[in-house]
């Protein structure tokens, strides 16, 4: 099982910078979902930028989410902050 969402920043480029429970960070590039029926929402950047942590996914707040699966395995991974 992958490590699930800890904390999300939504970027203006329709990014998510996220960090995840193991310490690792990442980015995940939603623009490719941008076109698909209950995502076209999240065009707009004042809704895109409601992201937030749900049951260690992101979520926005008329019900779309991502599995955090995807979300993990999708994401170009930077860092791990909880290193010492």
């Amino acid at each position: 099982m992958n490590p699930r969402v800890k904390t999300v920043v939504a970027k203006d480029d329709h990014t998510l910078e996220l960090q995840f429970e193991s310490g690792e960070v990442g980015i995940y590039d939603f623009n490719p979902h941008l076109e698909f029926g209950i995502f076209q929402e999240l065009k707009d950047l004042d809704y895109f930028r409601q992201a937030r942590v749900e049951n260690g996914t992101v979520a926005w707040p008329n019900e779309q989410d991502v599995c955090p699966d995807t979300l993990y395995e999708g994401s170009l991974k930077l860092a791990n902050r909880d290193q010492s």
